[in-house]
């Protein structure tokens, strides 16, 4: 058994040309859960390493666990190479402009030629149709996709605080290829893949474009909607602080009344069931916020949560790095850096038999791993033409 410790994706070797964060994030799943993931940089490394402003933590968060080859694949010489290491892999993951890896000679249908046992991931921005060759970023799917009006207030779009597409559409990918190699345990060929940002987008407005279809009416945005419970918001309350509160029942309606001392509330006929209250939700809210202004947030958390009662501060994500349930819960992890430093980094947010894949190897510096990989000569079974197949 490897150095992975049985990890369920141990012995499969991934061979990447990324760069962002959707194609390493579908890179960084594969190798938490045990694969071999060798990223491969032009000289002079991943620019994606120097980005700056918010851009600054994308190489530390989707590319640990990986080792670092540094290509040129602009060249004779560099192209031989990956392709010699793409031919001892079970993976190739790709997310660089439509049609590039084909002008090199790197698509799937000519790999699959030499290599057929080859599962290739290609992450863009629209599957094939009348987009597929627009470029595309997070923020212009968001818009296209319905998200930026959905976040937004009424007449000002909004995109959403985080790259949610790229980071779904690597685990789309990565879902992929666990599909793959499954199937190329019973068939012995691999497939091409595809992952795409608009169509990713399109499934996270799907219960919107739902809603519209079975309503006729146009959904309105998030600040706008018409909640289905009354109490459903977030508050001010003392000193200024920010607090989410819900009461989706009328026994957690009765609850919140008897934390905020409020049994007029509780007790009024006109606000027995929830669809009464949500036809009087102005009013209630703005009565309820009058009364939560005069309390405190720590005391307050802790009768809410006393209550059993869903409440939740507004968090900066400075402040979730020290979050106590993401460290004791093990979620939130030492990873040594490229320059040698120490950072904090999420790991996936899942158990798998009681334990969470975790952090293996330091942040491979640039071409930290070229001699190491490129020095190996002796060719590997998976994708070679002659191979029988075998499980993944």
């Amino acid at each position: 058994m490897s150095e992975n410790n049985g990890l369920p994706l141990d012995g499969v070797r991934v061979v990447e040309f990324t760069h962002m964060v959707m194609g390493p994030t579908c890179g960084m799943i594969l190798a938490d859960l045990g694969a071999e993931v060798i990223k491969v940089e032009p000289p002079g490394g991943d620019k994606t390493r120097s980005l700056p402003g918010l851009g600054i933590g994308f190489f530390r968060s989707f590319n640990r666990n990986k080792k670092s080859v540094v290509l040129d694949i602009q060249t004779p010489e560099g192209l031989a190479s990956a392709r010699e290491l793409i031919g001892a892999s079970d993976v190739l993951i790709e997310n660089f402009r439509p049609g590039l890896m084909e002008r090199l000679g790197l698509g799937h249908e000519a790999l699959s030629r030499d290599f057929p046992r080859l599962i290739t991931v290609s992450h863009k921005g629209f599957l094939p149709g009348p987009y597929e060759n627009r470029l595309a970023l997070d923020e212009v799917v968001q818009n296209m996709a319905g998200l930026t009006y959905m976040t937004g207030p009424p007449g000002r779009p909004l995109r959403a605080g985080s790259s949610v597409n790229d980071i779904m559409g690597g685990m789309f990918g990565a879902i992929g290829v666990l599909a793959a190699l499954r199937e190329r345990e019973r068939t012995g060929r691999g497939q091409a893949i595809q992952s795409a940002l608009f169509e990713n987008c399109c499934l996270l407005a799907a219960q919107h474009m739902q809603q519209f279809q079975m309503t006729g009416e146009v959904p309105p945005p998030f600040p706008a909607r018409v909640s289905a419970w009354s109490v459903y918001d977030t508050f001010e309350v003392a000193g200024g602080d920010q607090l989410f509160i819900g009461a989706v029942s009328d026994k957690q309606f009765l609850a919140l009344c008897g934390v905020l001392g409020r049994d007029d509330l509780a007790g009024d006929p006109d606000l027995a069931t929830n669809t009464q209250r949500v036809a009087r939700r102005p009013a209630l809210l703005a009565e309820l916020g009058r009364t939560l202004r005069a309390h405190a947030i720590d005391a307050l958390c802790e009768r809410l949560q006393a209550a059993g009662l869903p409440y939740a501060r507004v968090v900066r994500p400075d402040q979730l790095v020290a979050d106590e349930h993401l460290l004791q819960s093990g979620g939130l992890v030492p990873m040594v850096t490229d320059d040698g430093d120490t950072t904090q980094v999420v790991l996936l947010p899942l158990l798998m038999g009681g334990r969470r894949p975790g952090v293996r190897h330091p942040l491979a510096a640039v071409g930290e791993h070229t001699e190491e990989v490129l020095g190996r000569r002796t060719p590997s079974p998976r994708a070679s033409p002659n191979a029988s197949p075998q499980s993944a």
